[in-house]
């Protein structure tokens, strides 16, 4: 009988435990990263919860379309675990978690002349984050974001949501995040000026499996693989006519057209002859014929 040997039974154990986490199924909801579980299909995940002392309500699920709720699916990739897939098409992101896995969530995008495709990197990432609208957001509707010029703090109301994941591409920010919103029902919409929308709940859990600088693809409005980075120009903004305020200036009066009739002239003296013309034609009683008067009959 062979001696007991601890170091080969230790070397045992760790292959096993190398084969049987290979093995795992991600849509089991079994985490092998420290990240959180994956969802079970039956798991209401928009429950009502309490993040840095700010309520985020439950959400009515049956509300929310299948094909948004957040889940694990089958999806044909060659992209590397963790790499985030963006389909303006459908409105769905996938973050990889497995060979042909990912886990699904639904998402808003941008609208019409706002679609940009191509690669970034997850650069920044924020809890409650301030959102201050870009110059031109606030040029194109000054009464709505003039207010928020220098920053609207993290809360319930902010349009950033709970979380903000900041993208940059080239080593460049143009702007554009994966963010939270407390506007859930614009989901499955092209309803953002380029950024992408989470639910509340789905942007808190990609963000706590993000470690930083992961790739981002986004693809093209048609749903395919990008050849580069585009970045539309943004829709100049609308002329603002000035508002003057009431009793600023005075009012202006409207005179009447000028008239274009026969210049009236003064009335002649009796006594005095009235003005001869040296070509002046020769008075006749009747119509001229050919510039001259007719004979009389």
């Amino acid at each position: 009988m062979r001696p007991f040997r601890p170091a080969a039974l230790r070397l045992a154990v760790v292959l096993c435990a190398g084969i049987l986490s290979a093995c795992v199924d991600p849509s089991l909801g079994i985490s092998t990263s420290g990240q959180p579980p994956l969802p079970r299909p039956d798991q209401n995940v928009y429950v009502a919860q309490v993040d840095a002392g700010i309520e985020i309500p439950a959400l009515p699920v049956e509300e929310i379309p299948e094909a948004h709720r957040r889940q694990v699916v089958a999806y044909e990739t060659d992209q590397p675990v963790g790499t985030i897939i963006i389909n303006p098409k459908t409105r769905l992101l996938y973050y990889v978690v497995g060979r042909n896995k990912a886990l699904r969530y639904g998402i808003a995008v941008g609208r019409s002349g706002f679609e940009w495709s191509g690669e970034a990197i997850v650069a920044e990432k924020k809890t409650w984050p301030t959102w201050s609208p870009p110059p031109e957001m606030i040029a194109r509707d000054p009464a709505k974001y003039s207010k928020w010029a220098d920053g609207q703090p993290g809360g319930p109301t902010n349009p950033l949501g709970a979380r903000a994941i900041y993208l940059t591409s080239n080593g460049k920010d143009y702007g554009y995040r994966i963010h939270g919103t407390p506007e859930w029902k614009s989901i499955g919409r092209n309803a953002s000026s380029g950024c992408i929308r989470m639910i509340n709940q789905d942007v808190i859990d990609l963000y706590a499996r993000l470690k930083g600088g992961e790739t981002v693809i986004v693809l093209t409005a048609s749903g395919e693989m990008p050849k580069g980075l585009y970045i539309p120009t943004p829709p100049a903004p609308k002329k603002v006519e000035p508002v003057i305020p009431e009793g600023a200036v005075p009012a202006l009066k409207i005179l009447p057209p000028p008239s274009f009739g026969a210049a009236e002239t003064p009335a002649q003296d009796a006594a005095s002859p009235a003005p001869t013309t040296p070509d002046a034609a020769p008075a006749c009683a009747t119509a001229l014929i050919n510039g001259v008067c007719p004979p009389k009959t």
